[in-house]
């Protein structure tokens, strides 16, 4: 019996990584109101941008006669339509190159015979997965390429939850493919089972809040407006639709839920006193101020980027000491038997 050589596991750190950036990435398009300066989906041909002026102009009307073009920025010069366009182009282009990455030497790992039976389903999935959120992508870019000048907020938060669930994926493989630490303590693994639920729940209002521009309405702390419960949480009808659809209602909930998965993450800090739920209650308190600042500041796009990508490196802490938690599996993610 052998194991997986440390080639495979080192190719999926690259993975991840490029996955983690990806997620920044997404956040700076979302931020900057880029997402809907490229009004076609061109998977193959796409890879190029304009090369003239006359391309750039053929662009730039296709923008225009858009909702986003027509209603908000209907004065747009080419040079004001290219700040937009290259980071919207970066963020696709950057998309595809990660599905180079992972395809390309996943071909070559599996002809090589360098992939144990038990991790050759696992990579496949990730595969579909990343081409699902392609398909997934533009579903959300087409949301506001019909009527309204802004994507839905479910299609936006499915996106960003399908990348963090891509990018969880992939780092749980390489700490199954690694040979830290393991301990047989379940309780603590249920524990920090719960909080990467809970996490993920912060992260899809946190979504919705970016989708309905939700972070502009109240930027106050720790009062919301001056309110400790703000007027009109329950003004759409039917009654259900506010946490969804209404950004002072979204806000409320995420700001609490929040605070709450704070408490839970300093809950498990007191209960296993470890380097890794040390490291996890350290970021999560981080992630708390970054919130916090991205209130203050009437969401500076720099620090609610940042705030998206604590929320990333929360949830990684957190898979991290359930990996640790949990004890060592009869067989190996990595073995191989025979040579």
């Amino acid at each position: 019996m052998h194991t997986v050589p440390r080639s495979v596991r080192n190719w999926l750190i690259v993975v991840a990584g490029m996955i983690f950036f990806m997620i920044v990435l997404g956040a700076l398009t979302r931020l900057t109101e880029s997402g809907l300066s490229m009004v076609e989906w061109k998977p193959v041909t796409g890879v190029l941008p304009p090369m003239s002026d006359a391309a750039w102009q053929v662009e730039l009307q296709k923008y225009l006669s858009s909702p986003q073009g027509r209603l908000v920025n209907s004065g747009f010069t080419i040079a004001q339509f290219q700040q937009i366009f290259w980071l919207e182009f970066l963020h696709r282009l950057w998309g595809r190159l990660i599905g180079a990455v992972f395809a390309l030497p996943l071909v070559w790992f599996w002809v090589r015979g360098k992939l144990s039976p038990a991790l050759k389903p696992r990579l496949l999935v990730m595969l579909l997965l990343g081409g699902l959120q392609g398909a997934l992508g533009w579903a959300m870019v087409a949301s506001g390429l019909v009527d309204r000048p802004s994507v839905s907020q479910y299609r936006l938060a499915a996106h960003l939850l399908l990348a963090v669930a891509l990018y969880a994926y992939t780092v749980w493989l390489i700490l199954e493919l690694g040979h830290g630490v393991r301990r047989d303590d379940r309780r603590t693994a249920r524990k920090a089972t719960g909080l990467i639920g809970f996490v993920l729940v912060v992260m899809t209002f946190g979504a919705l809040m970016a989708g309905l521009r939700a972070g502009w309405s109240h930027n106050t702390f720790p009062t919301m407006s001056g309110y400790w419960i703000p007027p009109g949480m329950l003004e759409l009808s039917p009654w259900w639709l506010n946490p969804f659809e209404n950004g002072t209602t979204v806000q409320f909930i995420h700001r609490w839920l929040a605070k709450l998965a704070v408490l839970g993450v300093l809950a498990l800090l007191i209960r296993a006193r470890r380097p890794e739920t040390y490291a996890a209650a350290a970021v999560a308190l981080t992630q708390l101020g970054l919130g916090i600042a991205t209130i203050l500041t009437g969401v500076d796009i720099v620090i609610a980027a940042m705030h998206q990508a604590g929320a990333v490196l929360l949830l990684t802490t957190l898979i991290v000491v359930r990996h640790r938690a949990m004890p060592s599996p009869r067989q190996p993610l990595s073995a191989m038997v025979g040579g």
